[in-house]
């Protein structure tokens, strides 16, 4: 198992090149089982999720070919025959889930494991299974596994989101645009990974009403075929590369190959800060102020502040001038990051869904450790402005969801290295 030593403070000043989404990749990925041609995804980043998921897809049968020097997917779905996602591999993540919809959708029967993924919080999956009932699928539950199987051609219905979910509207879309006479998604998820699944989709051949909006209409069609499609950019990381060229009074960060477009209100938040932020096409220029000014937030669903930038921006906050709260509206738990930057020194405190951050606090070396993605990358931004060496452990977090995470930070000035964490 690897850790990352980081020795700091550094502030950050170069180029990072941004890299294609894992989340708006998986759910492209799931959707290349309903073609009847293969489907080619560019842009994709080499990460353990997408590994994780290529052996997910194999196991059914479909080939799988990753090019990682170009990013570049094939999948050919012809000799799909097991329609089963083992425990094994969907404990390791939860997008396997959406092999759920994928499935049932093509072949008319799935089984699928319960999900896993990150540990933190209950992230139930009620909200697919009720969809895909209401829409006239035959859903069973049975050790641990979601058996799904439905007629050659379903009712469809209306069903509606309480909470607005990715993860189920992303599931009820690859489920019904080959089965459901006419099925309605109300307050589904606007988020930029929804609308490109959905545009994939439709250059496939599925008809689909609503893209963009909260109010989903599909209607089924008879089949569908193998498509080529650029995979976005990476928000997330987009906006945490962000937060990281603001913590640093002498940091100054660009970054390419963003789309500012799917950054909702976030650079203007970020701009409250006192950081100067310019964006010109693709390119993201960020200069930290001399004295960060305490912003508070809450998270909300798209286009709002992202639930997962909120454990970047709190670590953030704790070196800005004054008091501030970080409250999260999506998940209410998501805050095991916390005691970890208290070890190093921050002054914070969590009540119910709300992080009460005092600053500016010098922050020191120690080691912390990591739970889940977003909250190993905070302790990351962390550690590079905390005084001696700082070892982060369980990056295996990290490897998930950010690609040459260190590469990428130490072309701009970071001091961080990955080694043994038992050497």
């Amino acid at each position: 198992m690897d850790k990352f030593v980081i020795e700091g403070p550094t502030p950050l000043q170069g180029t990072i090149p941004i890299s294609g989404s894992k989340n708006a990749a998986l759910p492209l990925m799931a959707a290349a089982l309903l073609g009847d041609s293969p489907t080619t995804i560019y842009n994709v980043p080499k990460l353990r999720d997408i590994y994780t998921f290529n052996n997910v897809l194999r196991v059914t049968g479909a080939r799988v070919d990753f090019n990682e020097e170009d990013g570049t997917l094939t999948i050919d779905p012809e000799n799909i025959s097991f329609l089963e996602a083992p425990y094994e591999l969907v404990r390791k993540m939860r997008a396997s889930f959406y092999m759920l919809g994928a499935l049932m959708g093509k072949f008319g029967e799935a089984k699928v494991s319960l999900p896993g993924g990150c540990a933190w919080g209950p992230r139930p999956v009620d909200l697919h299974i009720e969809g895909m009932k209401t829409m006239g699928a035959q859903i069973d539950l049975e050790q641990g596994y979601v058996i799904a199987d439905s007629e050659d051609v379903l009712n469809g219905g209306v069903y509606e989101l309480n909470p607005s979910s990715v993860g189920a509207t992303i599931n009820l879309l690859l489920g019904s645009v080959l089965k459901a006479s006419e099925f309605t998604i109300k307050n589904a998820a606007k988020e930029p990974d929804v609308v490109l699944l959905c545009e994939a989709l439709r250059k496939m051949g599925a008809d689909i009403e609503g893209i963009g909006t909260d109010t989903l209409t599909v209607r089924r069609v008879d089949s569908l075929s193998g498509i080529e499609i650029d995979n976005a950019p990476d928000r997330i990381e987009t906006g945490t590369f962000m937060i990281a060229g603001a913590m640093h009074p002498e940091s100054e960060v660009t970054l390419q190959g963003a789309d500012p477009s799917e950054l909702g209100a976030f650079p203007d938040t970020l701009r409250k800060t006192g950081a100067k932020v310019e964006i010109n096409g693709s390119t993201i220029h960020v200069k930290a102020p001399e004295k960060l000014k305490p912003i508070s937030v809450k998270t909300k669903i798209y286009p709002g502040f992202p639930t997962d930038l909120q454990a970047q921006w709190s670590t953030m906050m704790t070196q800005a001038d004054g008091d501030s709260k970080v409250t999260d509206t999506i998940y209410y738990d998501r805050f095991s990051y916390v005691p970890e930057l208290v070890r190093l020194g921050a002054n914070m405190n969590v009540v119910e869904n709300t992080v009460h951050i005092s600053g500016k606090t010098p922050l020191k070396s120690a080691s912390v450790m990591s739970t889940d993605l977003r909250a190993s990358v905070s302790l990351v931004l962390a550690a590079m402005v905390a005084k001696g060496a700082t070892d982060v452990l369980r990056i295996y977090h990290l490897d998930r969801g950010y690609e040459d995470l260190e590469d990428k930070l130490s072309q701009v000035g970071a001091s961080i290295k990955r080694v043994d964490q038992d050497a």
